[in-house]
């Protein structure tokens, strides 16, 4: 089974690429630190609901999507 925190991690990695957004600038759009930005994405952090709306925001999605469960392959 997929840890949600890896679920998370992946799913930001791959809409904040897909944004064309660097670390510093969805960092800044969400009002965090871009050290966050890149603990979360490498699933080192456990993130809060606040946090992750606030990255969701930023990344103009649903929050649902940065949870989405997706293919182990894909990871």
């Amino acid at each position: 089974m997929v840890e949600p925190r890896e679920i998370l991690a992946a799913n930001l990695k791959r809409l904040r690429n897909a944004t064309g957004l660097s670390q510093e600038a969805l960092a800044d759009r969400a009002g965090l630190h871009r050290t966050y930005i890149s603990s979360v994405e490498r699933g080192r952090r456990n993130v809060t609901l606040d946090n992750i709306f606030a990255l969701a925001a930023a990344l103009d999605v649903e929050a649902s999507e940065l949870l989405r469960s997706i293919e182990d392959g894909d990871l």
